[in-house]
């Protein structure tokens, strides 16, 4: 299993609305091929910063499958408005777990 964490910092005043976007958006990483679950956590210390993680059964579902989909687009067409910069994504594995 891979998670892609991606860091969103979006534009002063838009936090309302660009969860409202990814809410909106939740069906598209429903439906994508090889999507577990998803979620968007907000930062306490910097509020226009968010961090979307996405768990997928493999990299290519993500970097191919879905990046490479209509999902995507619409993804970053609901989104991309309130983008201050462009996300920072990384893909992680589990190294080790505790419990």
């Amino acid at each position: 299993m891979i998670l892609e964490i991606a860091q969103i910092d979006v534009k002063p005043g838009s936090e309302a609305a660009f969860e409202a976007a990814v809410t909106q958006a939740v069906p598209l990483f429903k439906t994508a091929e090889g999507c577990i679950s998803m979620e968007l956590q907000r930062s306490h210390e910097k509020p226009q910063r968010y961090r979307l993680m996405v768990q997928w059964r493999t990299l290519e579902d993500h970097t191919v499958k879905f990046r490479g989909s209509d999902a995507f687009t619409q993804w970053r067409a609901l989104v991309g408005p309130h983008f201050a910069s462009p996300p920072e994504v990384e893909h992680t594995s589990v190294a080790v777990k505790g419990f």
